[in-house]
Formats: structure tokens, C-alpha cells, sequence
């Protein structure tokens, strides 16, 4: 009885203490002020008198969806000389992988540049009468996603020419908390995997920003002289859903604040482009599908793996475009139901398990080219954990691999946290 009494009394504790942590979240959700919003509320004094270079897209806009680029066109202590944007182009609409290119507003005079086009540094001259560059867009906290590149090559171009950075920081959609996977190996660098940390980082990119400009192992190679002007109310447990703030679609495949979770989830698969993962679709990444699969067959199986926050439902659809046009594709649709449980990382890894039992003649990776399996092991940083898991097809072949830098990574971020 006594025994029966002590647990019941730890259990009465546990539960008020976690309701008293949920109140204490609840309390201060909805009170987030963007890099932007803070500059703006100072008159923009950090900049008064210089000549600015944006850098920016569609995403940059205050907390009530006013455009930074509007904002600081407007501006009348400091003048607006040129804007960057990296890939889909200013305006976001363009498709990935596609090239944007360099305009000049004959009305103003200011100068427009893509840096997902003929060159994705800004060069020498493309800086030329700029004083301070001026970085403001949303990313999603995932490695693969090529504005972090574009955010670590504009500082290293700044640091070259001695010009001031200074970064109006953002959320990160995956909270500052999860860090997932391992880190890029040195053969297998590219632009979306140019920096040597997880796949996902667990930083708001003003946080990875002083991370990549002070480690020339993980950064560029030349320093610049960074200033990050902080959020106010953001803190590292919050998700976007927590901030308050409204959801920009960060590119034409990111429609949605949950988004990001799902592309963690499927996006490296994707690259293969064996499996429909509902990118041609209304779900982008929130399916795995194929001609040949059985939907309630995959749902049932998966299901059946018990993995913690995720349930599977029986999907069919026509892709919309794409080499899928016009055929039906069966599989299932990825419901999270828990993100905090996700292991994200893993989820299209043990979509690959299930297939390989239910399918043993269809091999993904054999069905895929050459070039797309080298951007999947470009996604992932390294070759090592296609062989080993191709051997078996088992996810516990590369746990090991996958979580082998996550100590040694989140001791380091530590140091540059700033909420």
C-alpha cells in the first residue's frame, strides 16, 4: 500500500510539473519580434547613412507581412542600392534548381541580382558602393536547403571586400532544440551541403551565422564583421506554430509551417526520384507512393513499426506534373502526430525497410541514375550510409552513423546560442 502510495504521489508530480511547463509555453506563445520588426521599431538607426545591400525574398516581411525590401525602399536615412536573392528568385515562384536572372529597376535604380543564377557569390562588383549587406529571409532549419548557402557565401563575400553583414534574425521552424543526423563529409560538400554540420542544426541562422563565420572547419574561409540583430520572444523549445507568426510559403514545395518536418522526413528519398513523396502533388512530402505499391499493404506495415508520433493512411493520387503525370501512384500519406517523438530523419529510411520486404525485385536504388544518387548521398554528406544500409536493408545498420556527430555538434552550437 505504502509503495502504491509513493508512486501514485510521483505521478501526481510528474503530471502537475509538465502541466505547469505546457501553461508556462502557453503563456508566452504568440509574442515573437523578428530581426526586422526590431529594426524597424529603432528607425533603422543601425543603418542611417549608408549605402545597404538586401539581401532577401519573398519571405523577408515584418510580423505584419510588410516586405523588408518595401521597407527599406521607403526608408529616408539610408539608401537602398542593390538586392540579392537566392534560389526560386525574389519573388519565390520560381521552380528549384532553375536559374533566376539579374535585373535593374529603371525607376530607382537599384540593381537586382540572383545569386542562384550565373554566379551564386555576389562578386566584387555586384558589391560595389555597398557599405553593409543586410541578410533577411526565412529558412527552414534543414541543411539541404540552399538559402544557408547562399547566406554563408554573401558573408564570406563581405568578409573579402570589407563590407559590415548584419542579419535580421528568424525563427527556426524546427525549433532550437532538434538536431538530426550526421555531419557533411569533405568529398561530398555542395550547395546543399556546403557546411559541415547535421542535417538538421538546431539554429536560427543569425545562431549558425556566428557559428559558420568563427570555425574555418565547419565556415568560409574568411571572416566578416557580423552583427545579429535578435528576435525578441523567441525561444529554443518553440516550433513556428508557436510564435505567433504567419507562415510564408518558404518556396513552392514549402506551402505549409508543418512543412519542414515532412521534408526532413522524405526529402533525401526524394532525390532519387523513384518514389512519389507528393511534391507533383497538393501534400508536398507527405507521401511515400509508387505505380506498384499496395496502399493498404504499405499502410498496414507501417503502422505496424509503432514508430512514436507518426501514423500512415492508405493514399492514391495523380501527380499533378512531372514524369508521374496523368498515373496513379499508391502508397501512403505521412500524418505526425507528435513532432517532439519524431525521429524524422529515419522515417524515409524505414520506408525503404518495409518496401525491400514487401518488394524485393524492385530495388529503389537501382532504379534510380547515377546523377540522382549522387544527390541523394550529396543530401545525406556522405556515401557511407547508402552502402552500409543497402547491404541489409535495416535501419539499425546506421543508426550509428546517422547519430554519430550529435554530441559532438550540440556541445559546439551551445557556444552561439543567443535565446
Amino acid at each position: 500500500m505504502k509503495n502504491f502510495l509513493l508512486i501514485f504521489f510521483l505521478m501526481t508530480c510528474s503530471i502537475q510539473a509538465q502541466d505547469k511547463k505546457e501553461s508556462a509555453h502557453e503563456s508566452i506563445r504568440g509574442k515573437v519580434s523578428l530581426g526586422i520588426d526590431v529594426l524597424q521599431k529603432e528607425n533603422f538607426a543601425l543603418l542611417s547613412g549608408k549605402r545597404v545591400g538586401l539581401i532577401t525574398n519573398h519571405t523577408g516581411v515584418n510580423s505584419k507581412l510588410q516586405s523588408t525590401h518595401y521597407l527599406f525602399k521607403q526608408a529616408t536615412n539610408f539608401k537602398l542600392v542593390a538586392v540579392f536573392s537566392p534560389e526560386h528568385g525574389l519573388k519565390g515562384y520560381v521552380g528549384a534548381g532553375q536559374a533566376v536572372e539579374d535585373f535593374i529597376d529603371t525607376t530607382s535604380g537599384i540593381k537586382y541580382f540572383s545569386l542562384y543564377g550565373k554566379t551564386q557569390k555576389p562578386t566584387k562588383e555586384m558589391l560595389n558602393g555597398i557599405d553593409v549587406l543586410v541578410y533577411d529571409i526565412q529558412d527552414i532549419g534543414c541543411r539541404s536547403y540552399t538559402y544557408i548557402s547562399t547566406l554563408g557565401l554573401a558573408m564570406e563575400a563581405a568578409g573579402e571586400n570589407n563590407i559590415e553583414f548584419i542579419i535580421l534574425d528568424r525563427p527556426n521552424p524546427l525549433g532550437g532544440l532538434r538536431i538530426e543526423g550526421n555531419v557533411v563529409e569533405e568529398n561530398f560538400k555542395s550547395f546543399i551541403g556546403k557546411y559541415e554540420i547535421p542535417y538538421v542544426y538546431g539554429l536560427t541562422c543569425g545562431e549558425l551565422a556566428l557559428l559558420i563565420n568563427s570555425k574555418k572547419t565547419i565556415g568560409n574561409k574568411v571572416k566578416c564583421k557580423l552583427k545579429i540583430v535578435k528576435m525578441k520572444g523567441w525561444h529554443r523549445w518553440m516550433k513556428f506554430s508557436d510564435t505567433g507568426l504567419i507562415w510564408i510559403p518558404t518556396s513552392p514545395n514549402v506551402p505549409y509551417q508543418e512543412t519542414p518536418f515532412y521534408l526532413v522526413g522524405t526529402g533525401i528519398l526524394g532525390e532519387l526520384v523513384t518514389i512519389g513523396i507528393g511534391i507533383t502533388y497538393t501534400i508536398p512530402f507527405q507521401t511515400f507512393a509508387a505505380e506498384w505499391i499496395d496502399a493498404d499493404t504499405l499502410a498496414k506495415r507501417m503502422n505496424a513499426l509503432k514508430l512514436p508520433g507518426v501514423i500512415f493512411s492508405p493514399i492514391s493520387y495523380k501527380p499533378l506534373y512531372g514524369i508521374w503525370q496523368d498515373k496513379i501512384l499508391n502508397g501512403v500519406q505521412i500524418h505526425i502526430t507528435n513532432f517532439d517523438k519524431m525521429s524524422l530523419m529515419r522515417l524515409q529510411f524505414y520506408f525503404l525497410q518495409v518496401h525491400k520486404e514487401l518488394y524485393p525485385d524492385k530495388n529503389i536504388f537501382e532504379m534510380s541514375t547515377p546523377a540522382r544518387i549522387q544527390m541523394f548521398d550529396r543530401a545525406l554528406g556522405t556515401d557511407q550510409i547508402r552502402k552500409m544500409f543497402s547491404e541489409r536493408y535495416r535501419v539499425e545498420d546506421i543508426n550509428k552513423l546517422l547519430d554519430k556527430d550529435i554530441r559532438w555538434f550540440r556541445k559546439l552550437s551551445k557556444k552561439f546560442y543567443l535565446y
